[in-house]
């Protein structure tokens, strides 16, 4: 109600899922309160995941009082949770302004990979996939994007997530403000704990942002590549229009991998398009002097969309070239395909969708 004070304080209110380390340190320090603090408070939400303020018990009675009033503790609205036969499990949750964003589980033998989303749709308006298909709308914030993570653990298990991936909806690397606060938290062992090599994040090939990930935090980086040559990456990825094969390799080269690492380089394989065996071999004069692996994904159909997926064989005879090029190669196997939470296939409902391509680098 406008001028209620109440609502205007309530407004401003930090999001209290949203706070790494740093930031709720420096919080307290405003309170008045030992810094120290943080990490208790950081076990509670992340590692606990309390949702009443009364559990945190070695925190004083004044503190959790201060916390529950001037803070914003809140996560999504599961609205639909869907099952797939091979055991992938997709949420769709809406946030307080009327979008919804999708969240995947993919389980297997040795490890649980959780998709999470960075934007609400994207701008970068990529041919095959459906998130392109719908526009941005805008950027998660901080809190929205670590609340997939707990919503996910506390519906599967506080141990059932073993990776995370920037793979969902949206561009991360177009919203770093709010992704690097977030691999923060991931990596925290106060919060979840994941090691460096259990994240990755995925780029449509945004040299800026590459260049700022690499400085500030030690993850992994997956290229959605796509295409050996320009002319078709255009079509494909047209934010390569802005940043071509040559300056996107260039920025892979000067990426500072720690020992043993690869980048990995997402290729989908549409039928008659990039999947020739010419394509293969362009590839691998591509990557000729990076460490890459490269990942084959067969396409992943959506409403609307004109492409088809290549062959097995195809696939096959493409993997088969770049392996005899020393260079590593793996076809994903589509997973959860049947509720439409394969790779490509992640539309949420986004409100206003914006089809420009902002290639600012928010910090």
């Amino acid at each position: 109600m406008i001028g209620d004070s109440s609502v205007v304080t309530k407004a401003v209110w930090p999001h209290l899922l949203g706070l790494d380390r740093q930031s709720l340190a420096g919080l307290l320090r405003t309170w008045g309160e030992s810094p120290f603090r943080a990490n208790q408070i950081l076990q509670w939400l992340h590692t606990r995941q309390v949702t009443d303020f009364a559990a945190m018990s070695n925190i004083s009675k004044a503190l959790r009082t201060r916390l529950a009033a001037e803070t914003i503790l809140d996560e999504p609205e599961i609205i639909a949770d869907q099952l797939a036969a091979d055991g992938t499990r997709k949420w769709l949750l809406k946030l307080p302004d009327g979008n919804a964003i999708e969240t995947v589980f993919i389980p297997e033998e040795d490890r649980g990979t959780l998709c999470i989303s960075s934007q609400v749709g994207c701008s970068l308006a990529c041919s095959f996939c459906a998130t392109g298909a719908q526009g941005l709308s805008r950027n998660l914030e901080t809190h929205e994007i670590i609340a997939q993570v707990r919503v996910a653990r506390r519906l599967l298990g506080l141990n059932a997530i073993t990776n995370v991936v920037f793979m969902g909806m949206g561009e991360p690397l177009l919203n770093l403000r709010h992704v690097l606060p977030a691999l923060d938290l991931l990596r925290d062992d106060y919060a979840y704990g994941l090691g460096a090599r259990r994240i990755t994040v995925s780029t449509a090939g945004v040299v800026p942002g590459m260049d700022r990930l690499g400085t500030e935090s030690p993850v992994n980086l997956a290229i959605s590549l796509h295409a050996s040559r320009d002319d078709i990456r255009d079509i494909l990825v047209p934010v390569n229009r802005h940043y071509p094969l040559a300056e996107l390799l260039a920025a892979c080269r000067r990426y500072p991998l720690p020992p043993r690492r690869r980048i990995t380089f997402e290729y989908v394989m549409l039928d008659g398009l990039n999947d020739a065996d010419g394509h293969a071999r362009e590839l691998l004069r591509l990557l000729r002097d990076i460490p890459a692996m490269v990942n084959l994904i067969p396409f992943n159909p959506f409403p609307g969309s004109n492409y088809k997926r290549s062959p097995q064989a195809r696939i096959d005879a493409f993997r088969d070239i770049i392996l005899r090029g020393d260079v590593m190669a793996v076809t994903r196997r589509p997973r959860g395909d049947d509720i439409a939470a394969a790779c490509g296939q992640l539309a949420g409902q986004v409100r206003d969708g914006r089809r420009s391509i902002p290639l600012a680098v928010h910090s």
